[in-house]
């Protein structure tokens, strides 16, 4: 009992990992634009996607492949917000059209996928090991779980690092409190705002890999970011620790839920905690309200 409980702990963790690359780009985005970019799951498809190409093109090599992935989701990014939400938050101050503009260019990215390269399931070449470790003999997991955590870990901290000693960084945690001030201190915003979706993007695509191996890759695979929203909005929108930790917790959620109940109710819980969360503390373990950010 307590060898499982362990590997689905540690199952958890990789899987929360995943979860808060994601939901951090959600809580950055939320942070300077206060909206919550539903099309953040197209990112995920593009650096799936593009990884796949890459390593079916050039045999192999998942460093170019998960470089190429990384750069390209990033830029996809950036263009999304350049020609999807820059002209809606240049005429109007409500985020709410944002909103519903990034609910359309989702499912306009997921249809060009289902057109161009077809709605069928496909599994990444075996570039990235997935045989048992065991750890200290108190649990068996994979290496992909170990690998997955780590890398998300890696990924976390130097945007960590980033946001703590770059200029940049500085530019981005003051446009968190108020970006209109920013904008006159000096802060050119539009290029603050292209390098959050930038970051935000690259960070999707990272998860992206790593899901792609875990579930295998479809056009519909960034359905899966609305848990990284849970898990964003059970953190605090808007934080990013809160991000990482609401996604760590929906994480073990899962995988205690799947490895001792049962694997039929792991939406039910994810989604039972995001209504508990709602209703006994809106704004989440370290949100903010929107009124102190204005």
């Amino acid at each position: 009992m307590n060898g499982m409980f362990f590997q689905q702990v540690i199952n958890g963790l990789s899987l929360g990992s995943v979860y808060a690359l994601i939901a951090v780009g959600y809580s950055l985005v939320y942070s300077i634009l206060l909206f919550s970019n539903f099309a953040h799951g197209g990112f995920l498809v593009i650096g799936g996607y593009l990884c796949y190409g890459i390593l079916r093109l050039q045999g192999g090599n998942i460093w170019v492949a998960a470089g190429v992935a990384l750069i390209g989701a990033g830029i996809a990014a950036v263009l999304t917000e350049r020609l999807g939400y820059k002209p809606i938050r240049e005429r109007t101050p409500l985020t709410l059209y944002m909103m519903i503009a990034s609910m359309g260019i989702s499912i306009v990215i997921e249809n060009l996928f289902v057109v161009t390269v077809g709605g069928r399931f496909r599994a990444l070449p075996p570039v990235i090991p997935t045989n048992p470790v065991n750890l200290f003999g108190l649990a068996t997991t994979s290496a992909f779980d170990l690998l997955s955590l780590v890398t998300s870990v890696v990924c976390l901290v130097g945007l960590q690092l980033f946001l703590v000693k770059t200029k940049w960084g500085l530019a981005i945690r003051a446009a968190s409190y108020n970006l209109r001030t920013a904008g006159l201190m000096g802060v050119n915003v539009n290029l603050l705002i292209s390098i959050v979706f930038f970051v935000a993007g690259l960070l999707a695509a990272v998860g992206g890999i790593f899901l792609s191996v875990r579930y295998t890759l479809f056009p519909q695979l960034g359905a899966i970011t609305t848990k990284a929203f849970v898990a964003a909005v059970i953190g605090g929108l808007g934080s990013l620790p809160g991000a990482v930790l609401g996604s760590l917790i929906l994480g073990l959620a899962e995988m205690l839920t799947a490895g001792f109940i049962s694997s039929q109710f792991r939406d039910l819980v994810v989604f039972a905690m995001l209504i508990i969360t709602l209703l006994v503390r809106p704004t989440g373990f370290f949100g903010k309200s929107v009124d102190e950010k204005v």
